[in-house]
């Protein structure tokens, strides 16, 4: 090798070693600038592609009955999601996915092609834990898990309307679930989570705030009571051929609503079932005319008017009047009836006589203080006020309509209200859907004196004489009225379409239980409150009786 090929190599040489220690001094001094100088921002880079917010969910409070049964409660479950913006489901893994969550393949295919550049898209929600197990095991990557609760009620469709439902995000949408929510509902946690490229959870950096869970709401009502009252008035619905029906049953002592049912329900387990005809809470959103189940009201009017007395005789003969053109009549000539009677026979003629005796105001007085024409405000959303006019009382006609409950309308619950001032001798309650601590004060509306009167001639109501019978309990004295109101219809009130009722309370000498019962619309040849509401009255009051330990006052 020539000198000047050794003077070449070595120079190449140099320059290589020059260049690779330039290049080193290079990259320290990046390292060094980057270290120093940009540490900050690198750290804000890498956190932001691997650290993550997540949210620790608050568990929603149970729902329970008054004896601590469990009326909702949360489970958890699953939801799979995955993000659009780093990859694209193929139309293998969408079919694997649809029979892994029993899914379309063809909606997820659409829902993704929407989602564009989204980060985030739900594939199922609220799936089980097997079936997340099972979309666990196809391994598709980029596919996701998160942990939620699904409402469960033990209770199903017998205490649908009382309890409620919640929506897919767990907020209050019906029942005590909407009235309470904001009881019900917790406060969501955060933490920081260190993830991978594929967004794979590695570790909890930090627990930013933990999760306050919501407060349990114990409720009045009796699950015992409730299951066997949506028995009897799903069965009766059933067997009169009824458009729907309501029962509402509460404690006489403090007004807690026991038992609170109605037909059609539907099945809160299942979505399938919600519509709103089935959804809607009867008991309290539906008005009825609720006809001679008010008489006892226009009876009790009447004794404070002054004008009547317990004693007082009523002649009804010859069983019809005429006021103006409008003609009024019983079933038969009765003659002369005393007010029991009056009120056992539920004579139309007696009550109008009453009426038209009394000041014009009277009646609808009455009415007003037993709790017509306001809500109940039972804890419970949806309540309506109902109707009760008072803008023509001037006339004959409408004063003696109202005495016999047409003209003004009510729910279910507000004509049990006004049996439980009744029951308590004349000291008004409002009906309440959550335990009270302590009984009521309440407030004086009626002549203890004057009530009493008129619950005793409620006993003739269920007698063998009465229009109610078959809503006698035996071993127990009950108290309580029919009405069978005719439905307008088209043309005006239409004879073929009624709403039967019975009301009542017991045991007489120490009410504990009231009841309304409500079936609209029975088909067929019984169609009265005597025929079809008393013996679910019947059957209900003697269960209930019984479940509460109240013991016998009578041998009949």
């Amino acid at each position: 090798m020539s000198a000047v090929s050794r003077v070449a190599g070595r120079m190449r040489y140099q320059a290589v070693v020059a260049l690779v220690v330039l290049t080193a001094v290079a990259l320290f001094g990046r390292m060094i600038y980057l270290t120093v100088t940009e540490r900050a921002f690198l750290k804000q880079q890498g956190d932001a592609r691997s650290l993550r917010l997540e949210t620790l969910q608050a568990h929603r409070g149970v729902i329970v009955d008054r004896n601590g049964e469990p009326l909702a409660v949360s489970t958890p479950v699953m939801s799979v999601w995955f993000d659009p913006s780093r990859r694209r489901l193929s139309s293998v893994e969408m079919v694997r996915l649809g029979r892994a969550l029993s899914i379309d393949a063809d909606d997820l295919a659409r829902r993704q092609s929407r989602a564009g550049k989204r980060e985030f898209l739900y594939i199922d929600r609220r799936v089980s834990p097997a079936q997340a197990a099972r979309v666990e095991a196809l391994g598709i990557d980029g596919v996701h898990f998160e942990r939620e609760y699904r409402r469960y009620y033990p209770a199903g469709e017998t205490a649908a309307h009382v309890v409620g439902v919640t929506n897919i995000d767990d907020e209050g949408q019906e029942g005590a679930e909407l009235a309470f929510d904001d009881t019900l509902d917790g406060e969501d946690g955060r933490k920081l989570v260190l993830k991978d490229r594929r967004g794979n959870p590695i570790k909890d950096v930090e627990y930013l705030s933990a999760a306050r869970f919501g407060a349990d709401v114990r409720l009045s009502i009796d699950q015992r009571l409730q299951f066997f009252a949506y028995r009897e008035l799903k069965a009766a619905i059933e067997h009169n051929g009824a458009r729907s029906g309501s029962l509402v049953l509460l404690d006489a002592r403090n007004g807690e609503i026991l038992a609170l049912a109605n037909q059609p329900s539907f099945n809160p387990n299942d979505p399938t079932s919600f519509r709103p005809e089935s959804m809607r809470n009867r008991a309290i959103t539906d008005t009825y005319e609720p006809g001679s189940t008010v008489k006892p009201l226009t009876v009790l009017a009447a004794l404070e008017s002054g004008r009547f007395s317990a004693r007082s005789v009523i002649d009804t003969a010859p069983g019809y009047m005429h006021i103006g053109r409008k003609l009024i009549q019983d079933p038969l000539n009765r003659g002369a009836l005393t007010l029991a009677e009056v009120l056992a026979k539920s004579s139309q003629v007696g009550i109008a006589r009453m009426a038209l005796a009394m000041e014009r105001r009277a009646v609808v007085d009455a009415f007003a203080r037993a709790g017509f024409g306001v809500i109940p405000a039972c804890g419970l959303p949806g309540e309506v006020t109902g109707q009760l006019p008072d803008n023509e009382l001037d006339k004959d006609i409408v004063r003696a309509a109202l005495a016999y409950g047409y003209g003004l309308s009510v729910t279910p619950l507000q004509l049990a209200a006004s049996y439980l001032t009744l029951a308590n001798g004349g000291v008004r309650l409002a009906p309440s859907i959550l335990p009270r601590a302590q009984g009521p004060s309440g407030e004086r509306v009626f002549a203890e004196a004057d009530v009493r009167a008129v619950v005793k001639m409620l006993e003739g109501v269920v007698t063998l004489d009465g229009t109610a019978p078959k809503a006698r309990v035996p071993g127990y004295r009950i108290a309580g009225k029919t009405g069978t109101a005719r439905k307008v219809g088209a043309s005006g009130y239409d004879d073929a379409r009624h709403v039967a009722f019975f009301a009542g309370l017991g045991p007489v000498a120490e009410p504990r239980i009231v009841m309304v019962v409500v079936v609209n619309e029975p088909v067929g040849v019984a169609s009265g409150g005597g025929e079809v509401a008393a013996p679910i009255f019947s059957r209900v009051m003697a269960r209930a009786l019984r479940v509460l330990n109240v013991e016998p006052e009578a041998t009949t």
